[in-house]
């Protein structure tokens, strides 16, 4: 597995980053189809483009505010 996918999953975690965009995150990376319509949320959509565009620094947006 690439080093970058772990880095990346790893440091949005240690930032507590919405668990959604980092499971988008990861489907997009991955190359991995969309979730079904239904369960798609604004996280893991924005999750997902980042994550197929390669994008290892767009989620600080997502991250919870301490």
């Amino acid at each position: 597995m690439d080093k970058t996918y772990h880095e990346t999953i790893g440091k949005m975690e240690k930032q507590g980053v919405d668990r959604e965009y980092i499971n988008g995150w990861a489907s997009g990376f991955l190359h991995n189809p969309r979730r079904e319509e239904q369960r798609l949320t604004q996280a893991y959509e924005a999750g997902y483009a980042d994550g197929h565009a390669g994008k290892t620094d767009g989620f600080g947006s997502w991250a919870k505010k301490l």
